[in-house]
């Protein structure tokens, strides 16, 4: 059997995506309590995203990634 590597993962995804959230908040000048209402999340899952404390569905990445005006893709990229 062949082992080809094809991609490199991001071991720390999590971390990254909320890295980029809170990058991509504090550049359009949202507070976490506006982001959460905006993607109408509550602002304890918003903080608790934040904070790493909290795993959050593919569905609220969605959520957050168009109030923010970047894609899915974006919040996942190491930069």
């Amino acid at each position: 059997m062949i082992k080809e590597k094809y991609f490199e993962f991001d071991k720390n995804i999590n971390q990254t995506i909320v890295k980029n959230i809170r990058k991509y908040r504090k550049m359009k000048g949202y507070t976490q309590e506006q982001l959460a209402l905006m993607a109408e999340i509550s602002y304890d899952f918003m903080r608790k995203i934040e904070t790493g404390k909290s795993g959050f569905s593919v569905q609220t990445l969605y959520q957050l990634s168009v109030v923010l005006e970047t894609s899915v893709d974006t919040l996942m990229k190491e930069r």
